[in-house]
């Protein structure tokens, strides 16, 4: 007879056996996933951070552009990045910025150096007082120091009260100082003086040094040709006009491939009519007075002279279209383009409304209303010119647009928009072309009509639609319940 399986006096050893033999099985499986979990992250650890790291952020800020990777490529001597840290002070964002520097290239190497450690290492490179997660790059017998302050920079927003915002330059600066230390040889940029000429923006200053451009002033009535080493002129706010032999200098040095970037606007009590006869040999007339823009879409603080030009793509704006940054053009001289000339392309890049105008009192304006004799627009308030043989030049035509004050107000792009025409003119280099990050958060701004719509939607339609189709599932239930089987 058959016992039951609980009076088998075998059925507990049995179970037993079967409850063993599937420990046994799920704890070697168990072995066996661990293990290979331990063998995929020591592989997964050797990899460059490139491959293993992904970047999400909206301004890329983990990513490096394809502008350093050209630079990093072209190395052929060794380049040395002295990371100057304390232990457990490393900034994560830095950190990783540098491990993909190291990976990049063969020739590029990281080394950390302890202050405490090595308390006169930076003694050598400068005399300043270095901050935690500052750099040193070196190559041969040149360097280049990095302040932790040139890395993180902040700028206080005129728009906000007094509203600080940051950005992240770590990959400019550390590109920039590459490019600086392996060349043998920087642009230069000649700048004219003689003519009361303003002096350089300091913003403008501190970008051309980043981007590692000489500069050296020249007065045209001390030389018989423009330095054949000039790799652009430029010519910013002239307050007098140049003498024509100074022009006719310009017209030959623009005519055998030189570079040529002014900027020149509206001055009080005289007038540059020789400096811009330059741009009538290209079909380019000024307009006598001052530009006043009457689209209230086409200017800024309720100022109609503080211009916010539509901007024309070229390789000079498209950075700038692509990332929604709006240069403003204060104080302007009108352009009026009638074609090409023949042997050269003439773009706007900047341009007014239909509806500005160009009032003929000019700085004795008494009303930015349109008077009789004023002249219809639109107009451009920026150009470029590009010879066949060679010769290119920049035109902007306000002598204010590289204020300090106004590139605040546009956030940047007033001096990034120049630096783009200059990047151009002297040949693209690309270290010139790396900006700072934002890392400032980007809010959703709705307005009030969507606002109160989402919020009907949200907190009543929503919660209603749930409750209507809980009722139904309900209710269905019920009915089936009762329902003969």
């Amino acid at each position: 007879m058959k016992l039951p399986v609980h009076l088998n006096p075998n059925g507990g050893k049995g179970r037993n056996r079967i409850a063993f033999q599937g420990g046994s099985y799920a704890l070697a499986i168990s072995a066996i996933v661990l293990a290979l979990l331990v063998v995929v992250n020591v592989l997964v650890s050797i990899l460059p951070t490139s491959l293993t790291r992904f970047d999400i952020s909206s301004s890329q800020l983990y990513s490096i552009t394809s502008n350093t990777k050209s630079v990093v490529n072209a190395l052929e001597e060794d380049v040395t990045i002295y990371w100057i840290v304390q232990a457990d002070e490393e900034d994560p964002i830095v950190e990783n910025l540098l491990d993909k520097y190291d990976s990049l290239s063969d020739h590029i190497s990281v080394v950390k150096k302890n202050p405490d450690v090595y308390p006169t290492f930076t003694q050598q490179y400068t005399d300043e007082t270095v901050a935690n997660n500052s750099l040193i790059v070196e190559c041969g017998d040149k360097s280049c120091y990095i302040s932790y302050s040139d890395i993180y920079l902040y700028e206080t927003d005129l728009y906000s009260y007094g509203y600080t915002s940051a950005s992240f330059d770590g990959e400019g600066a550390i590109t920039s100082a590459i490019d600086y230390v392996v060349s043998d040889e920087l642009p230069q940029l000649y700048l004219l003086e003689g003519h009361g000429e303003a002096e350089l923006p300091q913003t403008f200053q501190e970008q051309l040094e980043k981007d590692n451009i000489e500069t050296q002033t020249l007065s045209l009535l001390t030389v018989d040709t423009i330095p054949e080493d000039a790799d652009c002129l430029m010519i910013y706010s002239p307050s007098s006009d140049l003498s024509q032999e100074e022009v006719d200098m310009l017209r030959d040095y623009m005519a055998g491939g030189g570079k040529l970037l002014v900027m020149a606007g509206p001055v009080e009590d005289s007038s540059l009519d020789n400096l811009y006869s330059l741009l009538e040999d290209y079909g380019v007339t000024a307009a006598e007075g001052i530009v006043v823009e009457a689209d209230r879409d086409h200017y800024a603080f309720q100022i109609p002279l503080a211009l916010m030009p539509n901007m024309t793509e070229s390789d000079i704006t498209q950075p700038l279209i692509d990332e929604n940054y709006y240069p403003i053009v204060p104080v302007a001289t009108g352009l009026t383009v009638s074609g090409s000339a023949s042997g050269a392309t003439v773009t706007e890049l900047l341009t007014t409304s239909d509806s500005a105008f160009s009032k003929v009192s000019g700085y004795e304006m008494t009303t930015y209303d349109k008077e009789e004799g004023d002249m219809d627009g639109p107009f451009a308030v920026a150009v470029s010119v590009e010879l066949d043989d060679g010769g290119e030049m920049v035109w902007f035509s306000s002598s204010l647009f590289l204020d300090d004050g106004y590139n605040a107000y546009s956030s940047g792009a007033n001096v990034n928009l120049t630096m783009n025409a200059l990047s151009q003119l002297i040949g693209e280099r690309e270290a010139m072309s790396i900006r700072s990050k934002s890392l400032n958060y980007n809010y959703l701004t709705i307005n009030e009509s969507t606002a109160s719509l989402l919020k009907v939607t949200m907190i009543g339609v929503f919660p209603l639609i749930y409750l209507a189709i809980g009722i139904g599932v309900v209710i269905k239930r019920r009915r089936m319940q009762h329902e003969p089987v």
